[in-house]
C-alpha cells in the first residue's frame, strides 16, 4: 500500500489480511519511502520483491505519477512480477484514462478497497497455479 492516508492503509490492510489475500502486507505513506523499500527489495531473483501494489495517485511530495516514473527505473527482472493497481478517490476521468495510459498499471479502483476489488484481482490478474 502506498497512500499518506494512515487510516486508509489500516482498513485496507485489514481487509487484505481478513481474505487472506497476501502473506506479508506493507504499508507506506509517502511514495519516496515505498521506493527506498522496493530499491532494497531488488536482488538477482526477484523474489523479495512484492508480487502487488496498491498506489495512491494524490500524495503530498512525490505523487503516483512520479512514482511511476522512478517505478519504471527499476529493474525488469524485480518489476515484471509484480502487478501495480491505482486505488485512489480521484474521479477525475483523465487521471483514470492517464492512469490505464501506463503500461506498469493493470488496473485503475476507486476506493475503498473491498473484498470484491481483491476477488476481481485474483480472477483477472494473479497467476494460477496448478
Amino acid at each position: 500500500m502506498i497512500d499518506d492516508d494512515e487510516v486508509n492503509n489500516f482498513v485496507c490492510e485489514s481487509i487484505i489480511r481478513n481474505e487472506n489475500f497476501a502473506e506479508d502486507v506493507f504499508s507506506f505513506q509517502g511514495a519516496e519511502e515505498a521506493l527506498e523499500f522496493l530499491k532494497s527489495s531488488v536482488e538477482p531473483s526477484g523474489e523479495k520483491f512484492p508480487d502487488l501494489i496498491f498506489l495512491d495517485i494524490n500524495m503530498p511530495g512525490m505523487d503516483g505519477w512520479n512514482f511511476i516514473e522512478e517505478y519504471r527505473k527499476l529493474p525488469e527482472h524485480a518489476t515484471q512480477k509484480c502487478s501495480l493497481f491505482m486505488l485512489s478517490s480521484a474521479v477525475d476521468r483523465k487521471d483514470i484514462q492517464c492512469a490505464r495510459s501506463h503500461k506498469e498499471v493493470k488496473e485503475f479502483f476507486s476506493k475503498p478497497l473491498s473484498p470484491e476489488i481483491l476477488e476481481f484481482i485474483k480472477e483477472e490478474f494473479l497467476v494460477r497455479v496448478e
